[in-house]
């Protein structure tokens, strides 16, 4: 199955040693070597970097932890194909904008039937690519439509979370359904199940998280999967971290089937 990573964090922070492990992830450790992608928020637009080559062996992943890119909000994926031709056009985070924002998409499993399904309309959002992955996403731009626009004032958290409710509800019963999706402000994560070490079949927990929090001003800011510039003078820093399975050997929080968590700030936000 694929692997996904996602941080939310209090100030912009870069993914250090998250991105080398999630790397060897994608071709050395694990077996997703099929492509790999990571959208960093900015100032309301989205980078996205994605190759169609394996994580692990990316000079492009070793630019990007040199370069250290400050984000609040970061989503990465490595893939094992399973629909759709090794080719960049499958490999995600996806990103649409709606509403005058930037919306990102990252799937882990497999959706059977969903290209044909019309319980599944996309409106005026068309995938690119082969993946049931992407065509999920479309559906769920088509469901939010409705609240982005027209563009007069931003949705509740309240209503933007009954959408992603509901389309987690819709996307369960036709296979693993672990999502991690952020329109800029805030950042979701559904966990579902994914294959387990051990265990035949599917099973959950699908994703993880993990919260650390570190003062400034010290020489070396640790916190295990994240790095910090300590020259930046800002009160208590806090970060999250989401993943398929933990990077650390800390205590990860396991997602129930089915469950959502939403994540502002690097901290969770109840709804």
């Amino acid at each position: 199955m694929c692997e996904l990573l996602a941080m939310s964090s209090r100030y912009p922070a870069s993914v250090s040693f998250s991105l080398e492990e999630f790397a060897r992830r994608g071709g050395m450790s694990g077996p997703h070597k099929d492509g790999w992608g990571i959208a960093f928020y900015e100032q309301g637009d989205v980078m996205l970097v994605r190759e169609a080559n394996s994580a692990a062996t990316s000079p492009c992943v070793e630019f990007i932890r040199q370069q250290r890119y400050p984000s609040s909000i970061i989503i990465a994926h490595v893939r094992q194909a399973t629909v759709g031709i090794n080719a960049l056009k499958n490999t995600q985070p996806f990103a649409r904008e709606l509403g005058g924002r930037m919306h990102v998409f990252a799937h882990n499993g497999d959706l059977a039937g969903i290209r044909t399904n019309p319980d599944f309309p996309l409106g005026m959002f068309h995938p690119v690519g082969e993946t049931d992955s992407e065509w999920s996403f479309c559906h769920l731009m088509h469901m939010m439509q409705g609240l982005w626009l027209p563009r007069t004032a931003l949705p509740s958290l309240d209503r933007r979370f009954q959408v992603i409710a509901a389309f987690a509800r819709k996307i369960q019963p036709l296979g693993p359904a672990n999502f991690v999706y952020s329109d800029g402000e805030y950042l979701f994560a559904h966990g579902h199940k994914r294959t387990q070490p051990g265990r035949e079949g599917f099973h959950a927990p699908g994703l993880h998280w993990l919260c650390r929090t570190c003062s400034p001003g010290t020489r070396h800011v640790a916190i295990s999967g994240l790095s910090f510039d300590p020259a930046t003078r800002v009160p208590q820093q806090k970060a999250l971290l989401v993943a398929s399975v933990p990077l650390t050997d800390e205590r990860w929080t396991p997602l129930k089937e089915g469950e959502i968590q939403v994540f502002k700030g690097g901290e969770p936000v109840s709804v």
